[in-house]
C-alpha cells in the first residue's frame, strides 16, 4: 500500500496543490476540497499545528535600538540636505522583539518550506496594491492557532462530508481547523 496518495498529478504539481490548500485552510480556517486531498491536506497540517504548539513559547524577549525614518503628516519621508543632498532623516527608537530560540527558528523553517507567503487585501481597499499586508504564517501559527490547541493531543482539523460534486459526482468536504 502507498505512504500518500498521488491525486492524478505529477510530483510537483501535487507538492504545490498541497502546499496551496495547507496554506488557504491554515489562512482562513476552512476549505471544501475532495475527500482524498483533504486526507492528504490534514497530515501536512496537523503535523505544522502540532509543530508551533510544541515551540510556541520557546522565545526570549529582546530590547533593541532601531532607526526609524521621520515622516511628516501626509505619512512621506522627511529629508534634510546635507553636502548637497537630500538625506532621510531618522528617529533612534527601542522595540521589543521576540528572538527565536534554535528549536522555534528550525520550526519556522520548516513551516516555510511548506507555506506560501500570504497577501491580506483589506475589504475597502479591494483590487488596489497600496494596502496589501504581507501575513506572516509562522507567526499567525505560533500566536493564534497554536494557543487554542495547547491541551489537545492531535486531532486539529475535522473533516465534514458536503455530498457529491455535480460535475463529476467526486465526495466533497469541508476540512476545518476544530
Amino acid at each position: 500500500m502507498a505512504k500518500y496518495r498521488k491525486l492524478g498529478r505529477t510530483s510537483s504539481q501535487r507538492k504545490a496543490l498541497l502546499r496551496n490548500q495547507v496554506t488557504a485552510l491554515l489562512n482562513n480556517g476552512k476549505i471544501i476540497t475532495t475527500e482524498a486531498k483533504a486526507k492528504e491536506v490534514r497530515k501536512i497540517a496537523e503535523g505544522l499545528i502540532a509543530m508551533a504548539v510544541r515551540e510556541k513559547d520557546n522565545y526570549e524577549e529582546v530590547t533593541v535600538k532601531a532607526k526609524v525614518p521621520k515622516k511628516d503628516a501626509n505619512g512621506k519621508r522627511v529629508k534634510e540636505v546635507v553636502d548637497g543632498k537630500k538625506v532621510t532623516v531618522y528617529d533612534e527608537v527601542e522595540k521589543t522583539i521576540k528572538k527565536d530560540k534554535p528549536s522555534r527558528l528550525h520550526a519556522r523553517r520548516q513551516m516555510l518550506k511548506v507555506l506560501y507567503p500570504v497577501k491580506e487585501v483589506p475589504k475597502e481597499a479591494a483590487g488596489r496594491k497600496r494596502n496589501t499586508k504581507q501575513v506572516d504564517m509562522p507567526a499567525k501559527l505560533f500566536d493564534e492557532i497554536a494557543p487554542k490547541y495547547v491541551d489537545r493531543n492531535g486531532g486539529y482539523t475535522r473533516i465534514v462530508k458536503i455530498g457529491q460534486r455535480k460535475g463529476d459526482g467526486a465526495l466533497e468536504v469541508l476540512l476545518e481547523l476544530v
